[in-house]
């Protein structure tokens, strides 16, 4: 694996953590008391425990690039994510954005939002 980065984000819980990203195929690499990662494909996120963190009030969030954008939300839906723009979590519908590349937006239970990217040609 070449240079890389991966987001570091908030878990309140890490066994609510595990069970919202592994209801569409995360799975865990690594736990402890401090730190959890997750992996999905090639894909990476990183939680450090925030107990006390107040979802409405968060401003965490990274993006995700993927190859089928397609397939990830249908993923995220069959997981039982619904499209809404209140509450948690929820979905934000594949749409094309301003800035040319098509993309889906995800806040999960921590309130922490999930830019879902297409990778461009």
């Amino acid at each position: 694996m070449g240079d890389h980065a991966v987001p570091n984000l908030p878990s309140r819980d890490f066994g609510a953590t595990v069970s919202f990203y592994g209801a569409f195929g995360f799975e865990v690499t690594y736990q402890d008391d401090g730190w959890l990662i997750l992996q999905r494909g090639r894909l990476r996120l990183e939680f450090f425990p925030y107990p006390e963190l107040v979802p409405e009030e968060s401003s965490f969030m990274c993006s995700i690039r993927v190859d089928d954008l397609d397939d990830l939300y249908r993923q995220l839906s069959e997981a039982g994510v619904e499209e809404k723009s209140l509450g948690r979590p929820r979905l934000h519908p594949v749409r094309l954005q301003p800035w040319g590349l098509r993309a889906g937006f995800l806040v999960d239970p921590d309130g922490t939002q999930l830019n879902l990217i297409e990778n461009g040609s």
